[in-house]
């Protein structure tokens, strides 16, 4: 079924097309041609980081991150159980057992407060997730980690350019990932990149992003050929992506600027219905800049999330929910270094609905489904809970 007002629609930023020709035209479409080269040195200025790396996915950066720590059996990875199933698969294809943590009930990040006594002598690394942009609580993430010896790996998949306390998410652990999939703010179809913050950590990333070979070293003369020297897969975008993505990065402060006043237009919009109908709107700490990448309503109930999403699909129009619990899964038990304790989690993934977010999101589209979540005839459920 095709809607009316879709939940996502990937956007043009104004030189996808002519950048795309570009690249065909330099002759060189594969990986790490001139555009890809670009885009690095874009975000490797704007971030401040020794390294970005451009991947096929936020997966393959994951799963990079991971072999980078020579993850493996015998080794724990605390990952959040409300988050996508990339963060956990990455670390369980190493051999890792995975232990999910619960999620705070107001920005839904890793719950800082239960991470120290998830850690053991086999834990590896922890991975945090910045939900919906909007960061974790790094300080205490990072000092609860440093005291254990434990790594830190950033999931920044829905925040490029937010900040934490004046920082800019992705560059505060050890590794961090980035997802450009045409659901995220910055699109190029399917693509992620790797930042590597520590510089000891860069030459070995760039074997592994090339196959396991020391390709980097031949083409900057150091060796008179490259062969197989570790572990690795080709994780390489095409230069034809990259050309795609450089156009959106280009632009970001105009996507940004976009994104900020859809986000704001939902929030004025909706917090006194909200307030209302006993529903939660994201929370974002004042020490957070968020970076724009979703809506979401936290209803009273599955009951009355479902209600309302049939309420929209009438009006042809597509709304969503997220996650499920990683630790309930079939793999999540299987992959688990033991039970799990996910309260929070299990509560908020019955509840969280997003709305349609997308750069190009009309005005009058928008106020069409905030006038539709208004006039929604759910106050009948609420009664009945209460």
């Amino acid at each position: 079924m095709s809607y009316r007002i879709p939940f996502n629609r990937p956007c043009l930023a104004g030189n996808e097309y002519k950048y795309i020709a570009q690249a065909i035209a330099n002759g060189h479409a594969s990986g790490d041609g001139p555009f890809t080269r670009k885009c690095h040195e874009l975000l490797e200025t704007e971030l401040g980081v020794p390294r970005v790396l451009l991947t096929t996915s936020c997966t393959d950066a994951l799963e990079m991150a991971a072999l980078l720590l020579d993850c493996g059996p015998g080794d724990e990875v605390i990952v959040p159980s409300f988050t996508f199933v990339s963060t956990a698969n990455a670390f369980a294809l190493r051999g890792a057992r995975l232990v999910f943590a619960d999620i705070r009930p107001d920005t839904l990040n890793l719950d800082e407060i239960c991470l120290e006594s998830l850690i053991t002598p086999r834990t590896k690394a922890v991975v945090v997730v910045h939900y919906a942009g909007v960061s974790c609580e790094m300080d205490s993430i990072l000092a609860i980690a440093s005291r254990h010896g434990v790594r830190v790996v950033e999931d920044n998949a829905h925040g490029l350019f937010s900040r934490y306390k004046g920082a800019y998410t992705g560059t505060l652990g050890c590794l961090a990932t980035q997802s450009f999939h045409e659901t995220k703010n910055f699109i190029c179809g399917e693509g992620g990149a790797l930042i590597v913050n520590e510089p000891e950590l860069i030459e070995r990333a760039l074997v592994l992003r090339e196959k396991g070979t020391n390709r980097a070293r031949f083409f900057r003369g150091e060796v008179d050929k490259y062969t197989w020297v570790d572990l690795g897969s080709s994780y390489l975008p095409s230069d034809l992506l990259a050309a795609f993505l450089y156009a959106q990065l280009e632009a970001r402060d105009a996507i940004q600027e976009k994104r900020h006043r859809v986000w704001n237009r939902y929030y004025e919009s909706l917090a006194d219905w909200a307030v209302l109908n006993d529903v939660k709107l994201p929370e974002i700490p004042p020490e957070c800049e968020q970076a724009y990448h979703m809506f979401y309503l936290l209803l009273p109930s599955l009951e009355h999330r479902e209600l309302l999403i049939s309420q929209l699909k009438a009006r042809s129009i597509l709304s969503v929910f997220h996650y499920t619990p990683l630790h309930l899964s079939e793999a999540g038990r299987r992959f688990a270094a033991g039970p799990s304790h996910c309260p929070v989690t299990e509560d908020v993934s019955g509840r969280l609905l997003r709305l349609p977010f997308y750069n190009d999101l009309t005005e009058s589209d928008q106020d069409e489904v905030t006038g539709a979540i208004r006039s929604s005839r759910f106050q009948a459920l609420t009664r009945q809970a209460v």
